[in-house]
């Protein structure tokens, strides 16, 4: 049976941070908020825009309501989609260890809550689309991540099954779409979490892409043999 390794995008795969939150500033005058500090709000680009506008309000002491949010969103989408690979880059050895799975007969898929227009126009920037035989974004589907719905149709449409699959993320969001698809899952340590992840206590943490390989398959195995 083929097996499947599903990534997370922002924070997993590419290190977005500092586009994300460049966009964020771009529109914080919109919302009256004073722009972000890029070191400190890094953990917070895991949450997307919307994310990092209630980050910027929390860090001011304001509260901003859904509407002034909803209001504001496409404008950080216009300003994010202007300079989306600025300063994004595939984290150091993603693009290696994806390699050694495809070579080994896994499949490769992205499944994120970014939307997929812009997930798929950062890939095409960054090179190397081919890989991936499937990619799902937050509007791909009615429903996205925790909803294990959205890691389950990625899993199918790269052509995997649950029960060997696996899930490559790096914040709790992950973890919880693995946690409820059945699927064992492994967060990266450089990612985005704003939570230690020893206290997530997913199946594997990694510090390097190149042990991924090994990982996804002890985990893939992991899970086949207790099923």
């Amino acid at each position: 049976m083929i097996r499947s390794a599903i990534f997370d995008l922002d924070g997993t795969l590419v290190d977005t941070a500092e586009d994300l939150i460049a966009a964020m500033n771009a529109v914080a005058p919109r919302l009256d908020l004073p722009p972000l500090d890029p070191v400190e709000a890094r953990a917070a680009a895991g949450r997307g825009g919307r994310g990092l506008m209630r980050h910027a309000a929390a860090k001011a002491g304001r509260e901003i309501t859904d509407d002034q949010v909803l209001a504001a969103y496409p404008a950080f989408l216009d300003a994010y989609e202007a300079r989306i690979d600025a300063t994004s880059r595939y984290f150091p050895g993603a693009e290696e260890a994806m390699d050694m799975l495809l070579s080994a007969g896994w499949r490769v898929a992205i499944c994120t809550n970014k939307p997929e227009r812009l997930a798929r126009l950062l890939i095409e920037r960054l090179g190397g689309g081919a890989r991936f035989h499937a990619l799902l974004g937050a509007d791909s589907l009615p429903v996205r991540k925790p909803d294990p719905r959205h890691l389950l149709v990625t899993i199918e449409r790269a052509g995997g099954a649950p029960e060997r699959a696996v899930m490559i993320g790096d914040t709790e969001t992950d973890l919880n779409a693995a946690r409820a698809a059945g699927v064992p899952c492994a967060l990266f340590s450089g990612g985005f979490s704003t939570t230690p992840l020893d206290a997530l206590a997913p199946e594997a943490i990694f510090d390097r892409f190149a042990d991924i390989p090994g990982l996804a398959n002890r985990l893939v195995g992991a899970a086949r043999s207790s099923g």
